[in-house]
């Protein structure tokens, strides 16, 4: 299933004649938690186009890794007052737990504070000294006199010098708010992070990469490749822009302790600055993956290099390292394409690990919401063009809405029908298709979802995710309107071999979406493939050689007849407006205001503790009020709650199937989908209403927790909500939204709770209710004033206004 971690396996090296990829995202720097946006911006994409390439068959590796030495380390663990190599122990596993919950398939995970880094920078250091592309200068760097040291660019915060951009808290390398790289010098108003007073300039000497005279084999290599990798738009415009301004020396070392030596006796105190030396943590890392890491990075004629990253890494990648790797004069595999995405803002800021606001890779555990959750709503808000906005409400209505309603939806109908008994589904044994070819419906289907896998492959082959992830969730819809239109429900009765067509089908459409998604939710395929009880060490694959592509085309061969299926189950759970509100809440303001937060409530119940413990100790026997004769036994919680519209559970269910009752002619019998197991049998008096063809298939509103109760024989599960005119001559359903999630609770705004699990008769809740369910003269479904609410807007009937709901 793709999750190739580090092991003793044999190590992949390239092949000849095979496409051999190499994929790298940006090292996540170690000083912190990682957050959404850093998640989504690099080791989230990188691995969505690892497993895809896997996939498609490619041999492709993953190296990504811990960034570990430079001053943001230094800073941190003067902070945590401890060493700099316990700061980044402790975050690096932080990083790795992170990863390994969001199911990253790093083939190596590494750190740049490996001896291997040392190796391998100080080595390309040489070459370039060897190839007179490095030059000493004497710079100007802020001092700290109360520190007694010089400051690198993160010890040094001020006003960014930009115009038109005043932010007061840049630091020395780069401003955060408009990009713009900076030298400490450049600061107005600087002033030392540590201690806070102003530093003052002082000489210091330093080793340049001249890139001014590496431009014209650099801009050589940049325009061959921006074409040849179809460099994103984004990428293009933020090294041009480098260009334009003229490229100057560039600083490559440092006056700190924690950071690769220099191997230079004038420079032996100084370390690389960590802009040289993180990118050549790519290679190290590879380095710690195989000792034959050349054959990966100095083969470029054999391998594609393709490079993930936050478009505030850009000109590091594109101008910085290649520079480096290209004075050498070695082989280098230079980088081929690069994907950069733009910020994923935070409800209404930006994500920031400094300030800590945002939603951090552990919080992201906590929320109980399930991994594949998470990388879907990611990736389909991946800010590939522009900034986007993560928000909770729009969480909430993509997995209500995309994946409950459009994806769960389909594959739990088609896996539950055929799991039924024989009688009314085939007991979970996959039928034979015969005619399939002939079978009208299922030719068009097979001709849009094998349109559809092409247009899948080439966006992904140009690493265009969240147009790829929209492609598959679009066979999803397409499945669903199948089902729809060839109305299985009524072929199992009417036309069996049909019906069986139009199953065996569906069933390797729901095998096809399982490999297709599989690069965006693995946790996901990996569930459908145990539904399927396909084994789960089972290779998804979507290769060309294996003829896995033009299968799409042939639905109803993937899955042969005869097999066996699991147990279907749910495969999403609805995301409730009260845990949205919460998680809202949660994560309101920074890390340190929550912090703040709950140690203000922990607080508060302390005292309130003791308050109680100071009461009940100085209360004497006397000082207790004697019991009343009167006194009226205790009332349990549960029968003195509060009769509230909140303890009814109504949910959005679908009829899969309606038929009259046996023994009963004003009676239908229904089963419905509440987004359960399986459907519940529902018995309803609807016959001299509603016709039974109009009961079909369509979406009605269900209150599921009234005791069952049996109907002429029938025990009916739940029962289905109608309005009714004054004087009861005419009968309409009450609907949901056509977009509703099936399973969706029907919510009452300003009405929160949990329903009772079974309403207790005696205790007429329903009756009590009911009175003030009614339709209004908008024809909107209402409690009281109150709409009946989904995620999708508000429950309606055809034309019964100022009705009476029951």
């Amino acid at each position: 299933m793709g999750d190739h971690a580090t092991s003793s396996a044999a190590k992949k090296l390239p092949i000849p004649g095979k496409r051999n990829i190499l994929i790298t995202s940006a090292l996540p720097y170690v000083n912190n938690v990682p957050h959404l946006g850093n998640i989504i911006g690099c080791v989230l994409s990188a691995d969505v186009f690892a497993r895809y390439c896997r996939l498609r068959g490619y041999n492709a590796i993953y190296i990504c890794g811990t960034d570990e030495y430079g001053t943001a380390t230094e800073t941190k663990a003067l902070e945590e007052k401890c060493s700099p190599k316990e700061i980044c122990d402790k975050y690096h596993a932080i990083h790795k737990e992170v990863y390994d919950w969001f199911n990253i398939s790093f083939d190596e995970f590494g750190r740049t504070s490996s001896p291997q880094q040392t190796e391998v920078c100080q080595a390309i250091f040489k070459r370039l000294l060897e190839n007179n592309w490095l030059s000493e200068n004497t710079m100007q760097q802020l001092y700290c006199g109360s520190c007694k040291r010089f400051l690198a660019d993160r010890l040094v915060e001020g006003n960014c010098p930009t115009p038109g951009c005043n932010y007061d808290s840049a630091r020395g390398d780069q401003c955060e708010k408009c990009g713009k790289l900076l030298n400490p010098t450049e600061l107005l108003e600087p002033r030392c992070k540590v201690c806070g007073n102003t530093p003052r300039i002082q000489d210091t000497n330093h080793l340049f990469l001249e890139l001014p005279l590496l431009r014209d084999k650099l801009e050589e290599y940049i325009n061959n490749m921006s074409v040849a990798g179809g460099w994103s738009q984004n990428a293009i415009q933020a090294t041009n822009a480098w260009l334009r301004e003229g490229l100057k020396p560039r600083c490559i070392t440092r006056d700190l302790k924690w950071g690769v030596p220099v191997p230079h006796e004038k420079f032996k105190d100084k370390v690389f600055y960590v802009w040289f030396d993180a990118p050549i943590g790519y290679v190290s890392i590879t380095s710690c993956y195989t000792p034959e890491w050349e054959k990966w990075w100095k083969n470029p004629e054999n391998v594609e290099l393709y490079q993930f990253m936050g478009k505030d890494n850009v000109p590091f990648h594109t101008v910085m390292f290649p520079s480096t790797l290209i004075g050498t004069a070695d082989n280098w595999t230079l980088m081929k394409t690069i994907s950069v995405t733009e910020y994923l803002n935070y409800e209404a800021g930006k994500f920031s690990k400094s300030k800590g606001v945002g939603v951090f890779g552990n919080d992201a555990k906590e929320t109980n919401i399930p991994v594949e959750v998470w990388r879907y709503y990611l990736l389909t808000n991946r800010p590939e063009v522009s900034d986007t906005l993560f928000t909770w409400a729009d969480l909430q209505a993509k997995l209500n809405s995309e994946l409950l309603s459009n994806l769960g939806n389909f594959i739990n109908r088609v896996l539950s029908f055929v799991a039924k008994d024989p009688g009314s589904g085939y007991g979970s044994i996959i039928p034979d298709a015969q005619g399939a070819e002939s079978h009208p419906l299922t030719k068009v289907l097979g001709e849009k979802v094998s349109s559809y896998v092409e247009q899948y492959i080439e966006a992904m082959e140009k690493v265009k995710l969240k147009q790829g992830l929209k492609i598959a969730m679009s066979i999803s819809g397409e499945g669903n309107a199948y089902l729809q239109e060839s109305q299985f429900w009524k072929l199992y009765k009417e036309d069996r071999p049909s019906c069986s067509v139009v199953m065996k089908t569906s069933v390797g459409l729901v095998y096809l979406l399982a490999c297709l998604l599989e690069p965006f939710m693995p946790s996901f395929s990996l569930e459908v493939l145990k539904q399927l009880n396909l084994p789960l060490e089972t290779q998804i694959s979507l290769s060309d050689e294996k003829g896995d592509v033009e299968r799409a085309k042939r639905l109803w061969e993937i899955i042969p007849a005869g097999h066996k299926i699991g147990t279907p189950a749910p495969l999403f759970r609805e995301l409730k407006d009260e845990e949205v509100e919460f998680f809202r809440s949660k994560f309101a303001g920074s890390q340190a205001d929550r912090i703040l937060k709950a140690e203000a409530e922990a607080k508060k119940l302390t005292e309130k503790f003791k308050e109680t413990k100071i009461s009940d100790g100085n209360t004497t026997k006397k000082d207790r009020p004697k019991k009343s004769a009167e006194a009226k036994p205790k009332v349990s919680a549960s029968a003195e709650a509060e009769i509230s519209i909140s303890r009814l559970d109504i949910r959005v269910g679908l009829i899969t199937k309606a038929q009259k009752h046996p023994d009963a002619d004003s009676l239908y019998v229904e089963e419905i989908d509440v987004g359960e197991a399986q459907p519940r049998t529902v018995v309803s008096g609807l016959v001299k209403y509603i016709p039974l063809e109009e009961m079909q298939n369509r979406k009605v509103c269900v209150l599921c927790n009234l005791k069952p109760a049996a109907m002429r024989g029938i025990k009916s599960q739940a029962m289905v909500l109608a309005a009714s005119n004054s004087d009861h001559t005419k009968v309409e359903l009450v609907e949901p939204p056509q977009s509703a999630a099936v399973g969706e609770r029907v919510t009452f705004p300003g009405f929160e709770g949990t329903p009772d699990e079974v309403l207790n008769p005696k205790k007429k809740v329903w009756e009590t209710l009911q009175v003030d369910l009614h339709s209004d003269k908008e024809l909107v479904a209402c409690y009281k004033n109150v709409p009946f609410t989904t995620s999708a807007g508000v429950c309606r009937v055809s034309s019964i206004g100022e009705g009476s709901i029951r």
